[in-house]
């Protein structure tokens, strides 16, 4: 979710042009609410953040676009050869064995220590890289991008000095009352009484594309859930999946992010799951914390 996701292939409430086994839809039962369907009668034909996308995302490389290279390692370069935990696939090492596969976790603590709720300190290697970039993919993605208060914290905690300084006010712009208005969102960002708003990223994997040292770039692979769940909702709380790709400089002794752009998918082929009513999906978002992603 750059400042949010756009749901395209794989979204069951959208046509797709093929579908799966060729019937041209996917199959998706909805929570029986008698005739108001889902949550209250709203079936969403897109993500409630698809608008963000659309005009934060944009502002946000245009922002950035100056800082994505400079200062940068000239050595970097492709991680399809690199050692174990890059994310990269399987290779052979440097003793004439196979690397650890993409999927494998690197078996070290992510880090200890936290700045403004966020993990911080991440190693300044591949494994310590993708970590970071997978952690800051979870407040980027939160709730609290939508309040400027802690927007501008968690921007200052996880981009360049530079680049924070730049995207600011952008993303001030972006996240308009107006904005916030047609998410169904009062002007602190805040869903109506007797609603929960919801903004959660899950990140699935990462992949180092290139890494120089003090530079890197990385993919974020990643689930996102985002709407209002309430009785009244016409943005019921929906699924997406996004890849997120961080620009990242080693700076001031962790890991921050230059810039970053986003693209849809993969998506995998929705499961025949009843959709939950919007009191479970509150009392889910209320009960179930998060977690401090590690490689």
């Amino acid at each position: 979710m750059s400042l949010g996701d756009s749901q395209s292939n794989g979204d069951p409430t959208r046509p797709d042009d093929g579908g799966y086994g060729g019937t041209g839809q996917t199959r998706t039962r909805y929570h029986d609410q008698g005739s108001g369907g889902v949550y209250g009668g709203a079936r969403r034909t897109r993500s409630s953040r698809g608008t963000v996308t659309a005009v934060g995302v944009v502002v946000l490389l245009i922002a950035a676009i100056a800082f994505a290279n400079r200062g940068g390692d000239d050595s970097a370069k492709s991680d399809t050869a690199s050692t174990a935990g890059s994310g990269s696939g399987s290779t052979s090492g440097s003793a004439g064995q196979p690397d650890a596969a993409a999927t494998a976790a690197s078996g070290e603590q992510p880090v200890t220590k936290k700045a403004a709720n966020i993990p911080s300190g991440f190693a300044h290697n591949r494994q310590g890289v993708q970590s970071a970039a997978a952690n800051y993919a979870v407040s980027l993605g939160s709730t609290g991008m939508f309040r400027k208060d802690s927007r501008n914290t968690i921007v200052d905690a996880l981009f360049t000095t530079e680049a924070a300084a730049k995207l600011k006010a952008p993303l001030d712009k972006a996240y308009s009352a107006n904005l916030l208005t047609r998410l169904g969102l009062d002007a602190n960002g805040n869903a109506p009484e007797g609603s929960t708003f919801v903004s959660r990223v899950t990140p699935v994997g990462t992949k180092t594309v290139a890494y120089g040292g003090a530079t890197a770039t990385v993919e974020v692979w990643y689930v996102g859930l985002s709407g209002i769940a309430g009785d009244k909702s016409t943005n019921p709380v929906t699924s997406s999946w996004n890849t997120w790709t961080y620009d990242m400089r080693w700076s001031g002794g962790d890991w921050k992010i230059v810039s970053y752009s986003e693209k849809d998918g993969p998506t995998p082929v929705p499961g025949d799951d009843r959709a939950a009513a919007s009191d479970e999906i509150s009392k889910a978002i209320d009960e179930y914390g998060g977690f401090t992603y590690a490689r």
